[in-house]
């Protein structure tokens, strides 16, 4: 009686040892990888119903179908183990004895593509100001004491300056359009002025009469006449011409003072020519 409550004891601590060492190798493999505690579930799992539906295995120990029974337990004790190490780190491992449903297995959602945000296209705006020349206009005026056909500037002309502001549009660094804001005459022009003569000339001057061949008043000669003498007569008319005498002159004769005895017929004061 004594050897068999001895060999009962022994057994009991045997038993004991393989539960508690089924749930320590369990929490070891579930805490080191999920994919071990799952993987040794199986094999104790396959271990077990192979004793229990075909034969035993006796290079694992497992004589009989209750040995294979034992097997079950252990495979229960691997995953119960492994069940309370994961519960502790706040994760629970996948093994046989918990298969998922399709509908509880994550599936992964196609991302949608996100549409491109069109980059905007930078527009500046800016202030320019250009300076214009403007030209000077040319004028006349007429000056009666200056003589025809002669000028003389009066005012010299001078160009003016102008300034425009204009409002220029850049869009991506290129000018796009430009806007006149403002116009503004810095430099006023001033016209040039140029005088124009418009005195007449003088008239030309009356050659001087030659001197007479005779002097007028005397020896007998009319003082009216120089160049020749003409006698003083009742008539004189001019020799080889149509008139009567009785006293005659030979030309030319230069009238100086009153043609009377009307030798100078076409009265450009020369008779007898």
């Amino acid at each position: 009686m004594a050897k068999a409550a001895r060999t009962t004891r022994k057994s009991g601590w045997r038993t004991g040892g393989v539960i508690i060492g089924a749930l320590v190798v369990g929490g070891l493999l579930a805490r080191w990888s999920p994919v071990a505690i799952v993987l040794a579930a199986i094999a104790a799992f396959g271990i077990a119903l192979f004793v229990l539906f075909a034969r035993p295995v006796p290079a694992l120990g497992l004589r009989s179908r209750a040995s294979g029974f034992a097997a079950l337990g252990v495979a229960a004790l691997l995953v119960t183990g492994g069940g309370i190490a994961s519960a502790n780190t706040g994760s629970a491992p996948t093994t046989a004895s918990e298969p998922q449903s399709f509908a509880s297995m994550p599936t992964s959602t196609p991302k949608a593509t996100p549409t491109p945000t069109p980059i905007p296209i930078p527009t500046t705006f800016e202030t320019v100001t250009e300076e214009v020349l403007i030209t000077f206009e040319a004028t006349t005026i007429d000056d009666p004491q200056r003589d025809q056909g002669t000028t003389a500037i009066v005012t010299a002309g001078a160009n003016g300056v102008k300034v425009i502001t204009y409002r220029v549009t850049r869009v991506d660094g290129v000018e796009t359009s430009r806007e006149v804001v403002s116009e503004t005459v810095q430099v006023a022009p001033v016209n040039e002025v140029t005088a124009v003569g418009s005195k007449a000339p003088a008239p030309a001057p009356v050659p001087a009469a030659p001197v007479p061949l005779v002097q007028q008043g005397g020896n007998g000669c009319d003082p009216n006449y120089t160049g020749a003498c003409v006698p003083i007569a009742s008539d004189v008319d001019c020799a080889g011409g149509g008139g009567n005498g009785p006293a005659y002159v030979t030309g030319p004769v230069h009238v100086v003072g009153n043609d009377i005895y009307d030798l100078d017929r076409d009265g450009d004061g020369i008779a007898c020519d």
